[in-house]
């Protein structure tokens, strides 16, 4: 191990650590914080590609990770569809969504972009709270099925009803997610998304067609937001209006500010940060909002990079250059 390069040794190290977390955790409540920390890495990396590689602010993508947990749990409930059939319907859903709003929202440019995505995600809020024989209503979709088990070879069959194989699916999901996120970002169609973020007139002037290419990325970006939405769905077994409610979509923005827009770690650094903060400042009662609050400004103005940043401007070439210094081999 010690002769592969220091990226990939990290990165190997975090995946034998998730792997092996739950054979140590017997306390359901950090299993269940880290299975959030999952699914809100999956959104967040969602809007990381129409927002940090793409350069469009959208505020409406609690829309789609609601279209996705709706889509999903209707299509069980109603339908009959299993949860490997109704995860991709709902994804290609919410997917199918971001491209014909897009249609209209992604002419326009900068603010209006975002308040056009915000206003979506209220319509779509007040559809899903009033539409009482479709979804429910306020009283929300309650008894969503949870996957069936499936057979593994050398492993036997996971039960994705107990935490842990909740837990092993998520970040399945997860890893999916950003496999696909990076293989688009380090891609040809990448690199003309990065073109468009810094601006339409120059990536015009290069043969590109912005238009296009932002439609793509939006659609993109809210497939990946619906299969989170699934994923909460089926975890839950409940859903409401609530669960498309914008806020959501404020606080993926705060995920990637913490984290470190236009970077794949980004997203999952945010999601851990802002999902278990809250809970070590339990405490403080009343007050923890106000630390919070604090440490949300003094990242966002001493770190503009995020925490992603910082660890590449600062604690990386460190650690990198101790590495440079050990022999490669015995």
């Amino acid at each position: 191990m010690l002769l592969l390069p220091l990226k990939k040794r990290i990165i190997l190290s975090l995946l034998v650590l998730l792997i092996c977390l739950p054979l140590f955790i017997t306390d359901k409540y950090p299993l269940h914080l880290l299975i959030m920390v999952g699914i809100w890495s999956i959104a967040a990396s969602s809007l990381n590609l129409i927002l940090g590689y793409t350069g469009q602010a959208s505020l409406g993508h609690a829309a789609f990770f609601g279209i996705g947990a709706y889509a999903s749990a209707l299509l069980m409930i109603k339908i009959g569809f299993s949860f490997w059939l109704a995860l991709p319907a709902a994804s290609l859903i919410a997917a199918l969504f971001g491209f014909l709003i897009g249609l209209p929202a992604l002419r326009t440019r900068g603010s209006y972009f975002a308040i056009a995505t915000l206003g979506f995600n209220i319509i779509v809020t007040i559809i899903i709270e009033h539409w009482d024989d479709f979804t429910q209503g306020g009283a929300g979709i309650s008894g969503i099925p949870k996957p069936d088990s499936i057979p593994l070879p050398f492993i036997g069959k996971i039960d994705f009803t107990t935490l842990s194989g909740q837990y092993y699916l998520v970040f399945f999901f997860l890893f999916l997610t950003l496999f696909f996120i990076n293989r688009i970002v380090n891609s040809p169609v990448g690199k003309t998304y990065m073109a468009i973020r810094g601006g339409e007139l120059l990536a015009e002037s290069l043969g590109v067609n912005p238009m296009w290419n932002k439609l793509v990325s939006f659609s993109a970006s809210a497939f990946f937001a619906g299969l989170s939405g699934a994923l909460y769905g089926s975890y839950q077994g409940f859903i409401s209006p609530d669960t498309s409610n914008f806020h959501i979509g404020f606080d993926l923005l705060i995920f990637l500010l913490v984290g470190g827009v236009a970077t794949i770690p980004g997203p999952i650094i945010g999601a851990i940060i802002m999902t278990i903060i809250p809970e070590a400042l339990q405490f403080l009662l009343e007050y923890r909002i106000i630390f919070y609050g604090s440490f949300l400004i003094v990242v966002v103005i001493f770190l503009p990079r995020g925490l992603v940043g910082l660890w590449r401007s600062s604690i990386w070439p460190m650690v990198r250059g101790k590495d440079k210094e050990r022999p490669s081999s015995f």
